[in-house]
């Protein structure tokens, strides 16, 4: 059984590992990107060091990010994603590209609510072919679980892409 440091060294391996993946896969093709869940900004920043020519909206119950790790005030969408992410999905429906979200904790029941509203509310959001990328398992309607790429560790990080 690996220790609380080792799985978090693994879900950093894997995020990595599947960022590096993801950009590769969206190269040349049209679309924005969701952050849900931008917490201290360390992904948001990692993405747009690596895809600085996309538009990241960045959503949270508040910013709380490093300053140099926080989006435009027009790049954040604050609230509860239970409210947030339904609308946002028919705002920029077939619009997204790449979905990221990595919002889960150590409550298993929590974890299940999370993976359950994401599941049931990205879906609109998604363009054809659009990779979503989460930290829980997730059944997003019309995607299909991906394999992980080299250099992450099953059960770390979950891929999926729209059909």
């Amino acid at each position: 059984m690996p220790t609380r440091l080792e799985k978090t060294l693994y879900r950093l391996q894997a995020q990595n590992a599947c960022f590096a993946w993801a950009f590769e896969q969206i190269t040349g093709k049209p679309g924005i990107v969701f952050e849900l869940g931008l917490g201290l900004g360390r992904t948001y920043n990692h993405m747009h060091h690596h895809i600085s020519d996309r538009r990241i909206l960045a959503f949270d119950r508040k910013v709380g990010s490093y300053p140099d790790c926080t989006p435009d005030e027009k790049d954040i969408v604050l609230g509860e994603l239970a409210d947030t992410l339904p609308r946002a999905a028919e705002q920029y429906r077939g619009q997204v590209i790449l979905a990221h979200t990595d919002i889960g904790s150590f409550d298993r029941e929590q974890n299940r609510r999370l993976a359950q509203m994401m599941s049931n509310n990205l879906s609109p959001a998604l363009a054809p072919g659009a990779l979503v990328m989460s930290d829980l398992p997730l059944s997003v309607p019309e995607t299909e679980p991906l394999p992980l790429p080299e250099g992450a560790r099953a059960d770390c990080y979950y891929l999926y892409r729209r059909v």
